[in-house]
């Protein structure tokens, strides 16, 4: 099984959390996008839309992260738990999925990275939307120890990935308490948490970086 990634980017780093979280040890093959590694015929051939990360297993091709991540826990979780069965159970943690592709990680991308491309200073309208993000992902978590159902499960990694990768550019979240406290407490649950941090270390650099200039 080969996992071709980007070490510190938030897709790859919720892949190799998932991996983790269901035991298997992928053979990792750093993509460098920024030299346009993801071009080359030979992973165009694996991925059309040459897209990282791409993990393929004994011939079969998936992309997009949250694909691998359902992929790696219906086909080696050791039960259901990560990504449930029960249909209503399943469809809550597809909701969150799609509320961390969607939303939050959307407004990430819509705020910070004209910042990191040094396009413009800070849209404040657009931080408003990073912000109304949050507050749904409070709400979603008042009273609740895990952001879908009773246990740790895909969307818990995802999302975590992502709040990660804010905090990484130091934005702050002690104004969500629920989310502050859902941090504080499921990462002592996530296999591999602590290399996830550190990638994301990635960001902070970078982010400082194009501060400067």
């Amino acid at each position: 099984m080969d996992l071709y990634y980007l070490p510190f980017a938030s897709p790859s780093r919720a892949v190799v959390m998932t991996a983790a979280a269901v035991g298997v040890k992928p053979n990792r093959i750093v993509v460098n996008t920024y030299e346009k590694e993801q071009m080359k015929p030979e992973y165009v051939k694996l991925n059309p839309q040459h897209t990282v990360p791409t993990l393929v297993d004994n011939g079969f091709s998936v992309w997009e992260s949250r694909a691998i991540m359902v992929y790696l826990a219906e086909k080696y979780g050791k039960d259901d738990s990560l990504y449930p069965k029960d249909p209503q159970k399943k469809a809550l943690v597809n909701q969150r999925l799609h509320f961390d592709m969607g939303t939050l990680t959307h407004a990430f991308g819509e705020y910070y990275y004209p910042q990191f491309r040094k396009e413009g200073p800070a849209d404040p309208e657009k931080l408003k939307k990073i912000e109304a993000a949050f507050e749904f992902l409070n709400t979603f978590l008042d009273g609740q120890k895990y952001v879908a159902g009773d246990n740790f499960t895909l969307a818990d990694i995802a999302i975590l990935v992502t709040v990660t990768t804010y905090l990484a550019v130091n934005f702050k979240i002690d104004a969500y308490p629920n989310v502050q406290k859902w941090y504080n407490s499921v990462q002592k649950e996530a296999p591999g948490w602590e290399e996830n941090v550190e990638a994301a270390k990635e960001y902070t650099t970078r982010f400082a970086e194009a501060q400067k200039k």
